[in-house]
């Protein structure tokens, strides 16, 4: 495959995505938000805003349009290291690649994820590859192909899940990905020539909010939303004050549970909180009173105003 095959390939994805506005939550398997609507315009998820008037000139500027991606960074749970999907906005005009960027980063807006990815940034391309529905092409650094030290096998196969699950999330596919430095390469020493999502269950936290974002302002009655896999759909939730100390509670009732996560959302009314800054949590049922680890937890730095 040439390096022009691949660039315009690439074109044509990046423009085929802006033309159909898919670029918001995921509607596939492989997405664990196939019903979870795309998160409000919060603090943390705004678009870009158009610049002020100006004197009519030649040439018009505007800011660039921004759309939302979700991105799969790495948190803690009782399980290990697990998948948490977190909306970001990106430029609207290579968002796939910068999304990308992010992801490698680690520049997650919620302080409690991270990523495994080593450095250097991967982007995307269009090979052609086999298989009915073909494949998606992202270019990664050479060193890449072999497992950094003091990664475990297993950090190496969640790492590449953090790629497959935000590249398919971005581009609304379900199409396995394929990784090239100089041809076809393996991931971390996994030597394959490409990667599917690997079962949700398997890889991402068993709850996950999305609304509130990290940092949001809410205040009145607000609408916490998310995916999770809970014990009888169950999803509680609770406010904590900057102690620690609960303050408000209930729960929501997911749309299923156990093959899978499923969307969550519940009605929050903080009209009775004294303004300031609180925590949002949100954790699967434990029906097990503690083994295993306890539940599943997410949390989200709200401010109520």
């Amino acid at each position: 495959m040439t390096a022009r095959t691949r660039n315009r390939r690439a074109a044509l994805l990046a423009t085929s995505l802006l033309a159909a506005g898919v670029l918001g939550a995921c509607g596939t398997e492989s997405d664990p938000a196939a019903s979870d609507p795309e998160p409000q315009q919060s603090a943390s998820s705004k678009p870009a805003e158009e610049s002020s008037p100006a004197a009519p000139s030649d040439t018009a500027t505007t800011a660039p349009e921004t759309v939302a991606v979700p991105l799969y960074f790495v948190g803690d749970t009782p399980l290990g290291p697990r998948l948490f999907r977190e909306f970001q906005q990106v430029e609207g005009d290579n968002p796939v690649d910068e999304a990308l960027a992010i992801l490698a980063s680690g520049a997650a807006q919620d302080p409690d994820y991270s990523t495994l990815l080593p450095g250097g940034t991967p982007t995307l391309v269009a090979g052609e590859t086999p298989g009915p529905d073909g494949a998606i092409g992202v270019n990664v650094p050479t060193e890449w192909a072999e497992r950094p030290d003091g990664m475990s096998e297993k950090e190496a196969k969640l790492a590449v899940q953090q790629l497959v699950y935000t590249v398919q999330g971005a581009l609304q596919s379900r199409a396995p990905v394929e990784f090239y430095s100089d041809g076809v390469t393996p991931m971390f020493g996994i030597d394959r020539s490409w990667f599917k999502a690997a079962p949700q269950n398997s890889v991402l936290a068993f709850v996950n909010i999305t609304e509130p974002a990290e940092g949001a302002q809410v205040s009145g009655t607000f609408t916490a939303s998310g995916v999770a896999n809970s014990f009888e759909a169950t999803v509680p939730w609770e406010i904590q004050d900057q102690s620690g100390t609960k303050v408000l509670d209930g729960f929501a009732t997911a749309d299923g549970w156990g093959d899978r996560l499923h969307p969550w959302q519940a009605p929050v009314d903080v009209s009775g909180l004294a303004a300031g800054t609180y925590t949002f949590v949100a954790s699967t049922d434990d029906a097990s009173d503690g083994e295993g680890g306890g539940p599943t937890k997410d949390t989200k730095t709200i401010t109520v105003g």
